[in-house]
Parts: C-alpha cells; structure tokens; sequence
C-alpha cells in the first residue's frame, strides 16, 4: 500500500491474524499471524491517513475487513473514537457496513455511541448523525442490536458508563440528526418498520417529535402504516399528540382512512368531540369523506353522533342539521341510525347568535320536507321522529311538504298511522287548506282519501274550506271541492250561519253562484236571519246575482227577521241595480211592508243615500200605481220621511209622482212643521207642484191647531191640501198652473209661494 505502515499489509490480509497454516504458503511462513508479530514489535496499531483523515480501523471497517477491525480493536488503548475528515468515527464506519460483531466489539472497547457527524460538504447532506443513525439508515439490524444490547449492558453494569473523559459512553436512541429525525423516526421514513419495534423496546422514545414536528405514531399515520401505529400505541405513544399544526392521531387516521388505527385509538380512550381546524368533529370528516365503516368505528365507541356546534349564523346546530341543510342523505340516515337527536330544532348561539335561523324552531322533519330529501324521511319515521311536530309558523311537516310541492314527501307522510290530518298551524291553516291554498288538488284529493271529513274542519271563523274558496273568489279550489262532493250547503259555524250560497251571493261571481246551484245548493235556504240569497245580493248590490237566483228557483217573496224582503235590502242600501233587477226579473211585491210597517220606498227614503231619487223613480218606472202615500207605523209617509232627511231631489220625484204634502204623522208632524234650519225646501216644492195635491184629513186646523167644531167648519188650501180654518186660509188667489183662472182658498204659505215663487 503506497505510503503505508508496514503494519498495513498483514493487517488487509483477510488471513494475518490467524494462527493456523495458511493453504499453499511456504513452510518459512511462521505459524503466529504477522499482524500480531508486529505489534509485538511495537508497530503503531492504527495510523492516520493525511488525505482522508481515515484511521487504519476505518479503513477495514469501510472495506468490510471484520475480522482484521476486530483484531485491531482488541490492541487499541482507547483509541476507537478519532473522526475522519467527514466527521465519520469508525464506529459510523461500521455501523454503516453493518460488521456486528464490530460494532459490538467497538463498543465493548470504549467507542462512544453517541458522537454525531460533522457538517456535510453539501447544503442537503444530513449531519448529526450517529453510528446509530447509520445503521437505521442502511437497514442493518444487527449493528442496531448491538447497540441495543450494548446499552442494556451498560445499564445493568456490566460495562462503564462513561470513558476516561466523563464522555456517556450509555447508548442514546433520541439523539436526532439535522433533520430533526432520531433513529427510530428515521425507521419509519426509509420504510425499515421492523427496526421499530427493537428500537422502541430499547428505549427511544416514541413520543419525540421530528423535524417535521410529527411523533411516531403521526409519523406511522401519515405514512399509512397501520401496524406500527398500534403498536406504538401498545408502547406508550401519546394518542392525544398534536402535530404543529394542531391535528390529533384520530384526525390523521381518518384523514390517511385507517379504520384499524382509529379502532386502536378509540378502545384507548382518545378524545372523539375534538375539533379540526375547520371545526369539524372527527364523525363528520369520517362520513363526509365516504369512511362510514370508520364512522361506525367511532360511534361504537361512544362518539357523540349529535355534536353541537356553529351553524349558519352563529347557530348552535346538530351534524343532523348539517347533512340535511348540505342535502347529504347518505350522511344523514347513518347519522339518525346511530342514534342521532331527530326531534331538536337549532338553537342560538350562547351569546344569542344565529337567533333569525333558530327561530324558526324546524325540527329535522321540517327541514328534509323543505329540502325534499325522501330517504331521510323515511329514517326518520322510521327512528320515531314525531311526525306531527310543530315549528314556530305551528307548521307540521305535512304542511312543509304540500307548499313545496313535494308529492312522494305528501304520499309518504300521509301513509303514516299516526299523522294528524286536523293539526292547524297558527293561523288555523290545516294540512287540506294548505293543499287547496298550494293549488296541490292530488295533495287535498289524498287527504280527503285518508280522512272524508277534512274538507268540513273550519278555521277560527267556523268557514270550512268551501266558505273560504267561496270568499276568496278561488275558482279553481271551488271547483275541486265541488268534485269531490263536499257539503254545498254547510253553514259558516258563526253567529250568522251562512250557507255558501250566501257566501257567493256576497261576492257577485255568478259563474261560481251557478255553478253550486248546479251542485245542489238550494236557493231558498236561510240563515241566522231568515235572509236567503236573495236578500244578501240585494244587500250587496250585486244585480246579475239577483237575476240568477231569480231564474234559479229562489222565493223572490221571502222575508227575512225583520220581515224585510229583498227590496227593502236593496232599497236600504241603495243599489239601484239590484232593485231594477228585482222589478224586471222577479214577482217581488214592492209594497210590502216589514216589522215596522215599511214598504220598499220608506226604507229608501230612510237610507240618505245619493241615488235615493234614482231609486224612487225605477219604483215608478215598473208601478206607476206605487201607493206612494202609504204610511208607517209612526204615520211617516215617504214624502215626510224624505224632508225629514233632507233628501230634496227625492221629495220633488215624489211630489211630482202625487205624494201628499199635509200629510202628519202620529206625533202631528208634517212637511210644513218640521223643524228645519231654513224653509227653502218647502218652498220649492210648492213651487213645483204639478197638480192639485191630495187633501188631508185632520180634526185640528193643521196651522194655529185649533179644534174643528159644528161652528168651526173645515177647509183646504187648495194648492197643498192642508185642512186649515178659516183664518188661516183666508187668502185668495188663482192657481193658473193647475188652470184655476178664479181666485182659490188657499193658505197664507202657499199665497206666498204663488204670488211671488221659491225663494
């Protein structure tokens, strides 16, 4: 060897330290080794190499000359620990190699375990490594059992702990290189597994984290590898570890899809309510990534299958709530499965967040109806969820379902033993109005299926849903309910007890009027009132529905309480057309008279309304006869009546249709007496009197009031038909508008009135 000891060529010769012959070699060869006569001699046991800093023990350790290292260890005083210019004891060189029995011998001498490597030529090398480091990277077990071994036996004592320099020479397995790995972690990295366990065993700790921040068992999680993970967790591996950034061994395991790893860890006891960083539980990121087997693994184990927690707002919401709200069904039916919570609503926030979306108080029912998530239904029902639970609209499902148009939903709540087909919600709306208000006609047809009588609950006004369809105009659910044959006569369950009928008669749809006539409805039926339909268009003023009950069979005579018939109705409330329509198309007697002795024509002159005149004049238009003078009661006629009220264009229709104008009532009032602010009325009537007026009949002069007598005889203004006294018709004039050329009796007002007119 160039430049070398003379010790170097017997000490490479793979046979220099034997004692035995050596084959085919001369007999002068001595039978003692020349390595060994050569020590004996004083040769220096282990030069140093200026080029590379090697030792001549490096040198057969890096060649793989055991025996000869061996040999060279047993003669060396100590001197096992010099480093080469790499940093490389000949302990890293051995170890590297994977000579056992010269690591073993190496360290039997006094070669400290612990030295680490110098700083690398290149920026990627990996420094701080140990002999142990170097034997785990090149997968040789046997330098890491001698290792092993080797601290065993300075721990019992049976070899020194620490060298002439106080330098341990006690095997430490944590010790990590640049990269922050120990010996054990570097294991997992390069893929050795089966070094694990007899390092582990030995003493590394598992829990030491690497550079990369992860422990063992993070580090056997990441890396897919289920068996080690289980068994580090047999071997003291905290299962509640944090990697930097903040995951648990459970969340890796779901997240690496190791089902056996999460069953280790939750037998163990790990914590199962822990948050991600995205606040997700561990359930949720086990189902949401498709691991449901894993899923069952964690519920088995007591995992919390509600998990409160934020929802959309700051709501307090279920993982229940969540798969319904994200439409995840599969999620959802393996959650309400496992136990899951089927009948909260959300809730706030503990400081009142989220209160707008928790106050709908849907329970998971309500929302799955919303959503139209069949399959979630059917668990739910399945699970005991209460189908007829109410949110805070006092909505049932049922009532969700039917205004989202979700039919499968309706037909499968509906097959339901247990739905209550009456529930209302707060504005006393059931299932069936719900359908009818949704225009769902196959919805309300399968209710009424279900439940025949569902189309006669009423609301708060006691209307069943006819009554309603009928007010609202709704022609199509009339038309529905019609179909189905519902009752065309019920009554509204109020004080007035009004047959739909009547309903429709108020409102002046004639095609929806005929049509219940065409349905059975009956024409002359009677409310709490005694009034027919008839009586309510009139009141209403609804002059074709007048003509259609007319021409449907309806008594155009009836009376009602009051003894009104449907012309004092229309009268009273001054619908011109209902009352031509009840002269032209019906038999009515305009003349009769009610409870208070009324004809048609007092009520109109009672009603103060603007058509009044209008009214009157129809009356005269179909009875020219019309018994105009006809009184009341209190003796009122319509022409008094009608000054009374101050209906001035009315009086003048009637006193051109020969209404008598001295008529008094019972109490002596007429026209003439009538306390009025000003007598400007009065006067314009005289004034436009077509005709003599009827005369008036008294036993008191109806100006000074005096009584008549055998020697106070009677006489009549001929021009308004009082009956005066003497005196007080002492005034002659001729009337040339009635074709009185020769002057006339008449009274001082009249006198007045003719000499001069209205004023």
């Amino acid at each position: 060897m160039n430049g070398s000891n003379p010790f170097d060529t017997p000490v490479t010769n793979k046979n220099a330290f034997t004692e035995d012959p050596v084959e085919e070699k001369s007999d002068n060869i001595v039978e003692r080794g020349f390595a060994a006569k050569l020590l004996e001699k004083g040769c220096q046991p282990n030069p140093l190499y200026s080029g590379s800093g090697d030792s001549l023990l490096h040198i057969l350790a890096q060649g793989w000359f055991e025996d000869s290292a061996v040999f060279l260890t047993s003669h060396l005083n100590g001197d096992l620990n010099h480093c080469n210019e790499a940093g490389l004891s000949a302990l890293h060189a051995a170890c590297a190699n994977g000579l056992t029995r010269l690591t073993a011998a190496l360290l039997e001498h006094g070669a400290r375990p612990n030295m680490q490597t110098a700083y690398g030529e290149h920026e990627d090398t990996v420094y701080r490594q140990t002999p142990l480091h170097f034997a785990v990277l090149n997968n040789h077990e046997g330098s890491v059992t001698a290792i092993i071994e080797h601290k065993k036996m300075v721990e019992k004592g049976d070899l020194p702990a620490t060298d002439r320099s106080n330098v341990s020479l006690v095997p430490n397995l944590n010790l990590k290189n640049s990269e922050g790995d120990t010996p054990v972690s570097l294991a997992l990295t390069e893929g050795h597994k089966h070094l694990v366990a007899p390092l582990v065993e030995g003493g590394a700790d598992p829990n030491i984290r690497n550079g990369r921040g992860f422990t063992l068992l993070h580090q056997a999680i990441v890396e897919e590898d289920s068996r080690t993970a289980i068994y580090l967790l047999d071997h003291g591996a905290d299962m509640n570890a944090l990697t930097d950034a903040g995951e648990t061994p459970l969340q890796l395991a779901i997240h690496c899809r190791l089902g056996l790893v999460v069953e280790a860890l939750c037998v163990r006891g790990v914590d199962m309510s822990r948050l991600d960083a995205h606040g997700v539980p561990p359930l949720w990121a086990a189902l949401d990534s498709g691991q449901e087997e894993v899923a069952s693994i964690l519920v088995r184990n007591g995992a919390d299958a509600d998990c409160w927690g934020p929802g959309p707002d700051g709501c307090l919401q279920t993982l229940l709530h969540k798969a319904i709200d994200e439409n995840k069904e599969t999620l959802a039916t393996f959650l309400i499965r496992s136990g899951c919570d089927v009948e909260s609503p959300r809730k706030t926030g503990p400081n009142g967040e989220g209160a707008e979306v928790a106050s709908d108080k849907q329970a998971p029912l309500h929302l799955c109806c919303t959503w139209g998530l069949t399959e979630v239904i059917q668990t739910l029902l399945e699970h005991g969820a209460n189908i007829n639970s109410k949110d805070a609209e006092g909505k049932t499902p049922l009532h969700i379902a039917i205004e989202n148009q979700h039919a499968a939903i309706i037909s499968l709540l509906l097959s339901q033993p247990g739905i209550d087909l009456s529930a209302r919600d707060n504005k006393g709306v059931t299932p069936f109005a719900a359908a009818l208000t949704a225009r769902n006609n196959k919805a309300a047809q399968a209710i009424l299926e279900k439940n025949p009588s569902a189309a006669e609950q009423v609301d708060k006004k006691g209307r069943n849903f006819l009554h309603v369809a009928i007010q609202t105009c709704d022609m199509e659910s009339v038309m529905f309910l019609l179909s189905v044959e519902v009752d065309v006569n019920s009554r509204v369950q109020d004080a007035t007890l009004a047959p739909p009928l009547h309903l429709a008669a108020a409102v002046g749809n004639e095609v929806l009027l005929r049509s219940l006539l065409l349905a059975g409805a009956r024409p002359n039926d009677r409310d709490a009132h005694k009034r027919t339909a008839l009586h309510v268009a009139a009141a209403h003023g609804q002059a074709g529905i007048v003509s259609a009950l007319a021409g449907g069979g309806a008594e155009c005579g009836a009376l009602d309480a009051a003894g009104d018939n449907a012309l004092h109705v229309a009268a009273r409330e001054g619908h011109a057309a209902a009352a031509r329509a009840l002269l032209a198309d019906s038999d009515i007697d305009a003349a009769a008279t009610n409870l208070k002795g009324r004809n048609p024509l007092h009520e109109l002159c009672w009603c103060k309304k603007d058509n009044a005149a209008t009214i009157c004049e129809i009356f005269l238009e179909f009875m020219s006869d019309y018994p105009i003078n006809r009184t009341d009661l209190q003796g009122n006629t319509a022409l008094l009546l009608a000054y009374m009220n101050g209906q001035g264009a009315l009086c003048r229709v009637l006193v051109r249709a020969g209404a008598c104008l001295a008529h008094e009532n019972k109490e002596g009032i007429s026209i003439f007496n009538y306390q009025v602010a000003t007598k400007q009325l009065l006067h314009r009537l005289l004034d436009a009197l077509p005709a003599e007026a009827p005369w008036a009949e008294s036993d008191l002069c109806q100006e000074c009031g005096t009584k008549f007598t055998l020697t106070m005889r009677k006489h009549h203004c001929r021009h308004c038909g009082r009956m005066l006294c003497n005196k007080c018709s002492s005034q002659d004039i001729p009337i040339l508008k009635f074709g009185m050329n020769k002057p006339q009796r008449v009274c001082e007002i009249c006198f007045n009135v003719l000499q001069v007119g209205a004023s």
